[in-house]
């Protein structure tokens, strides 16, 4: 459709035919996301035709219509300038119901607790649809958002999570979950003010269906139960990705302490939980494990303290199930062999500063990922097991992935390094005992607990033959002259003198001698006749 027709048609049209006008439009640049530049201008003028007719008294059908001309307008961060003003930013939040801070009225109230009908709901869809393409692709937008309190009205509307249909709950997620990431400077009202990382939690126990039966614990799964639909899925990984926001380089103080270890709690339950696909299962789990890198280390115990299901008594009574998953998805994310700085680091840091400190964490880890040795024939870095695939990233090409990697085992092993070079190597571990500076041997700083190692009798049988660079026992080397006569060695000891002659005489390599003060020189420089007098002082 031509623009112009469609701009002159807006002036005079009644509501129905601006709604029958914009279908037509909608239909044809449903699936467009690139747009012409040329006509850049006029986008921009439909962008404020839309919103002048969204600011009458027009039925929630023409409403929806014209909101996903907007929504699709929207793709192009060009024609924005007439949206990302406050006027705009406020029709939009108002067609997404959210009351912002300008408004006033009952705060606490959100009206998401009017009953709507489908045809309101879509409105409200598109509108947060909307408004997360604005503020994503708009820093003008972002600013108006901030200065209308935008985010004040999200967090409202979490309040009545439970009457939420999925997408309006899945898009004020998004919507939450863009302004904390593109807005730092949010980040600290939204936890101080609003109290949104106790709302997300809040959303995460309702769209988990958590069932509390203990401080910190929550029932466990049934293994028959169906997996988790994708509609709850969706919610949940928005609301982890805007807690994460949230919680980024926080610190808290006590009062934050227990809701620290509320969030562990429900993290290690949906951890515990299945989704439709694995790939989804997977995602899921990320989300998880990114946020639970932000919550203080000592709130980790709450992974494995669970009084009612109980534990393994080697392990101190502790239970280790979820444990078991994160090392599960930790092998997953190395077999995939490709995008580790984003997907594998996070795991590898948090199981890191578990192990550090968490006894029981670090020694059921050890036990499944450097289990007691007992065939040292074959290096370190070869083979299925998943030590062998961490050995290998121990010499990984990007710098990130190959600390955090022997990071690893090295806290594994107590940070001893004699324990390390009999797992890896001296080979493969030496560029983290030279960033630490443990070359000539040690422990690092952090104490451990003194229970010991103890090595196989197969270890024990080929200790004294192992390679300590490969870190494992090689086969003797044939010895090249044993078959060769007289005559050949006397061949090969002439061409190894004459190759020796031939790189001195060319300056490649020239022969050393010491001075009678102890410092190296060229060889015909310390060469000198015994009987000369070289003391410099005359004879009479």
């Amino acid at each position: 459709m031509d623009l112009n027709n469609i701009l002159s048609q807006l002036e005079t049209a009644n509501e129905e035919e601006i709604d029958a006008l914009l279908q037509q439009y909608n239909r044809e640049n449903s699936h467009t996301f690139a747009f012409e530049p040329k006509e850049e201008a006029l986008r921009s003028k439909l962008c404020q035709s839309v919103l002048t007719v969204l600011g009458r008294q027009v039925l929630p059908s023409c409403q929806k219509t014209c909101l996903e001309t907007l929504r699709i307008l929207s793709r192009d961060k060009r024609v924005l300038a007439p949206v990302a003003t406050r006027e705009g930013m406020m029709t939009l939040g108002r067609m997404a119901r959210l009351r912002t801070g300008e408004e006033g009225g009952d705060e606490e109230k959100s009206s998401q607790e009017d009953t709507l009908s489908e045809e309101e709901e879509r409105v409200v869809v598109e509108a947060l649809k909307c408004l997360c393409n604005v503020v994503y692709n708009s820093p003008a937008a972002q600013q108006v958002s901030v200065d209308v309190q935008l985010a004040h009205g999200l967090c409202a509307s979490l309040r009545t999570a439970r009457s939420w249909r999925h997408e309006v709950g899945l898009f004020s997620l998004r919507l939450l979950f863009l302004l904390s990431a593109l807005r730092p400077d949010l980040r600290g009202v939204l936890r101080r003010e609003w109290h949104a990382v106790r709302l997300l939690s809040e959303v995460l126990e309702h769209t988990l269906d958590v069932r509390w039966v203990g401080p910190y614990e929550a029932a466990c799964p049934d293994s028959q139960a169906l997996p988790m639909p994708a509609e709850d899925n969706e919610r949940a990984m928005e609301a982890l990705k805007a807690s994460f926001n949230l919680t980024l380089s926080y610190t808290g103080g006590e009062e934050d302490d227990h809701q620290f270890r509320l969030i562990a709690a429900i993290l290690r339950h949906l951890l515990m939980l299945k989704t439709e696909t694995e790939e989804k299962t997977e995602e899921a789990h990320s989300h998880a494990v990114n946020l639970l890198n932000n919550l203080p280390v000592s709130c980790l115990d709450v992974l494995i303290d669970l009084p009612v299901q109980g534990g393994e008594e080697k392990y101190g009574g502790k239970n280790m199930d979820v444990i078991q998953v994160l090392l599960d998805f930790m092998e997953k994310r190395i077999d995939k062999g490709s995008n580790y700085k984003e997907g594998l680091t996070p795991v590898l840091s948090l199981l890191t500063e578990g192990s550090r400190q968490h006894r029981e964490i670090r020694r059921y880890i050890k036990a499944q990922v450097l289990p007691p040795l007992k065939d040292v024939k074959i290096r370190p870095e070869i083979g299925t097991t998943i030590r062998n695939k961490l050995v290998r990233l121990m010499t990984h090409v990007d710098m990130g992935v190959k600390q955090t990697a022997a990071e690893f085992l090295f806290v594994l092993c107590k940070e001893s390094v004699d324990n390390l070079l009999k797992y890896t190597g001296y080979g493969n571990a030496a560029g983290l005992l030279v960033a630490r500076g443990l070359l000539a041997g040690g422990r690092g700083e952090t104490q451990y607990s003194e229970d010991e190692d103890s090595d196989t009798e197969e270890y024990k049988s080929a200790k004294p033959f192992i390679n300590p660079i490969t870190g494992h026992v090689e086969e003797p080397m044939p010895n090249p002259i044993e078959e060769m006569t007289e005559e050949q060695k006397e061949y090969e000891a002439q061409e190894l003198v004459n190759m020796f002659d031939k790189l001195s005489r060319q300056n490649v390599i020239r022969p050393m001698g010491v001075r009678p003060d102890g410092t190296l020189a060229p060889l015909e420089e310390t060469l000198c006749d015994p009987h000369e007098d070289n003391s410099g002082s005359d004879s009479d």
